[in-house]
């Protein structure tokens, strides 16, 4: 006998906080009511480790005993520009999204340092990646070995990474 299917509704929210050692953190939806639980699972179901502060989220919810959580991460929307990263390294970059986006393991990444380096599949070299285009893309931080996706630009320097998306959104492009 199948289980009935049951349909979860839909919410866009803001990440009020998520704290990957913790395992959990809260979205508030963007119609009001209480605080949604993100657990990492979901998360991470949706490809990604972790999501920053301040970035947009659609999730399908079930209310429980305990609260409302999401179920599902339906999407994560890069962060509109914000007035205070005016003063930021990398200041605003145009992201133009006809460029593919290429999968990517991440060789390092230092928090404090504000950078690390990815390796594009397939390919010899490093690309840079700043600490501000994660928090525009939505993520906190990489882990070393962590799978994303990316869309490139050219510095003077070498290749960056100009956006970062969980590794499944290259199969979708």
């Amino acid at each position: 006998m199948q289980k009935p299917v049951v349909e979860t509704p839909s919410v866009d929210g803001t990440v009020k906080w998520f704290d990957p050692l913790r395992g959990f953190g809260f979205i508030v939806s963007s119609t009001g009511g209480p605080d949604i639980l993100l657990h990492a699972n979901v998360l991470r179901n949706f490809g990604q480790n972790a999501v920053a502060e301040g970035t947009g989220m659609q999730v399908r919810i079930q209310e429980t005993d305990r609260g409302i959580q999401a179920v599902e991460v339906v999407s994560i929307q890069p962060r509109q520009n914000d007035p205070a990263d005016a003063d930021s390294h990398m200041g605003v970059i145009e992201v133009d999204s006809d460029l593919p986006l290429r999968p990517a393991r991440v060789k390092w990444f230092d928090k404090v340092k504000g950078f690390g380096f990815l390796n594009i599949h397939g390919e010899d070299g490093d690309v840079f990646v700043h600490m501000d285009v994660l928090r525009r893309c939505g993520f906190p931080e990489l882990q070393p070995g962590e799978a994303v996706s990316v869309r490139l630009g050219e510095s003077e320097r070498g290749r960056l990474a100009v956006e970062v998306m969980s590794w499944d959104a290259a199969l979708e492009d």
